[in-house]
C-alpha cells in the first residue's frame, strides 16, 4: 500500500499495525506498536521497518484472519457482478488479492502496494495458487501510484489502507476517479478492538485488553495526527463516499470468532499481537499490568497465551461501499 506509515495489512490490521487491529491484509500496515495493521509502530518510522522481513507476518495475519475476508469476498460478489480489473490499493503480500482472484475467476486482479519485497511475496502466492496469468503488481505510493493503471477498476478494494494516508476524503476521491463508470470502492475501515482473553484472566486486575484498547486509540489518534498533510475527518464513511462522488453506499460488518481453545497459529498470533503492545506501551502501562502481560508473553508460564486454555479470537472488521454513476 501506499505505506505511509499499515495493522495490517492490510487488512490484517492488527498484529503489525495499528496496535489493536488487524489487518487486514496483511499489508503494511503497522501501525504501530500493536500488532494489527500493520506497520511498525509508534516511534519506530516506516522506512525503518524491514518489509521483506515482516512479510512472513503480515501473511500469517492475513490467512488467520481468511474466514473473514472470505465472507467478506462473498457479500461483495452480490453487490459487483462479473468485474474484468480488480485493484487492491495496499495488498501487502497479497492474501486478500488472491482470495479476490479465487472469489471472482473471470477478473484480472492487481496488486498495489508501496513495498516491492511484499509484492514479490503476492506475486509468487498468485503463481502457487494458478492465478499467475491474470495477476499483476504495482509497486508505489497511494493514491498518486493509481495514475498508473491502464484501464479504470471494475472493483477498488482498499482493505485498512486508507487510514494511513493523511487526506483521506482526497483518497477516496482519488479511488473513485480511477473506478469505471458503475465500477465500485470497497473500503474496510472500522470495525472493533480484538479479543483474545477473558475479562477476569486469574492474574491481575480485570479488563486488560479494555486498558490496551485506550492506549491503542491514543496511539491511533496521534498517528494519524502526525501523516503527512493530515486532515481531521469524521468517520462517516458513507457519508464521505458520497461527498466524493459515489452513489449507494452500503456497510456491513463481518466476525472472525475462532473460539477456545485456540490452535497454535491463533496462539502465534495473540503472542505477537501483545508482544507488539508491549513493546510500544509497555512504559505507559501501570507495573501491574506491565507484569501480566510478561506473564502472558511467558511461553513457559501456564498461564501464558502459549499454554492457557482459554485463549481465543473475536474480531469483527466493517466494509463500506458506494458505486460510481453509470
Amino acid at each position: 500500500m501506499a505505506h505511509q506509515q499499515q495493522e495490517h495489512h492490510g487488512d490484517q490490521d492488527g498484529a503489525l499495525g495499528r496496535p489493536g487491529h488487524h489487518h487486514g491484509h496483511g499489508h503494511r500496515h503497522g501501525h504501530g506498536p500493536g500488532p494489527g495493521h500493520g506497520h511498525a509502530h509508534g516511534d519506530v518510522q516506516e522506512t525503518d521497518i524491514d518489509w521483506a522481513e515482516m512479510g512472513p507476518h503480515l501473511e500469517a495475519q492475513a490467512e488467520l484472519f481468511t474466514p473473514l475476508y472470505e465472507r467478506a469476498l462473498s457479500w461483495l460478489g452480490q453487490e459487483v457482478t462479473e468485474p474484468g480489473l480488480i485493484v487492491d490499493a495496499g495488498s501487502g503480500p497479497g492474501v486478500v488479492s488472491c482470495l479476490f482472484a479465487e472469489t471472482f475467476p473471470g477478473a484480472r486482479v492487481l496488486a498495489v502496494d508501496g513495498s516491492e519485497p511484499l509484492l514479490e511475496r503476492a506475486r509468487d502466492r498468485a503463481a502457487r495458487l494458478g492465478y499467475g496469468d491474470r495477476f499483476g503488481t504495482l509497486a508505489g505510493e497511494l493514491p498518486g501510484v493509481l495514475d498508473e493503471l491502464d484501464y479504470p477498476a471494475d472493483l477498488l478494494w482498499a482493505g485498512r489502507s486508507l487510514h494511513h494516508l493523511g487526506d483521506q476524503r482526497a483518497a477516496l476521491a482519488a479511488f473513485a476517479g480511477r473506478l469505471a463508470p458503475g465500477g465500485t470502492l470497497a473500503i474496510m475501515e472500522g470495525g472493533l478492538p480484538s479479543r483474545f482473553l477473558p475479562r477476569d484472566l486469574g492474574l491481575g486486575r480485570p479488563g486488560l485488553q479494555a486498558r490496551l484498547d485506550v492506549l491503542e486509540a491514543e496511539w491511533f489518534a496521534r498517528m494519524r495526527a502526525d501523516l503527512p498533510g493530515s486532515v481531521a475527518e469524521t468517520e462517516d464513511w458513507p457519508a464521505l463516499l458520497n461527498a466524493v462522488g459515489l452513489e449507494r453506499a452500503r456497510t456491513r460488518s463481518f466476525l472472525l470468532d475462532l473460539p477456545a481453545p485456540a490452535s497454535d497459529r491463533a496462539r502465534a498470533h495473540i503472542a505477537t499481537f501483545l508482544g507488539r503492545l508491549r513493546e510500544g506501551f509497555g512504559d505507559a502501562l501501570d507495573a501491574d499490568d506491565r507484569a501480566v502481560l510478561d506473564r502472558l508473553l511467558d511461553p513457559q508460564d501456564p498461564a501464558g497465551v502459549h499454554r492457557r486454555p482459554d485463549v481465543f479470537v473475536l474480531a469483527a472488521h466493517t466494509v463500506h461501499t458506494a458505486v460510481k454513476p453509470a
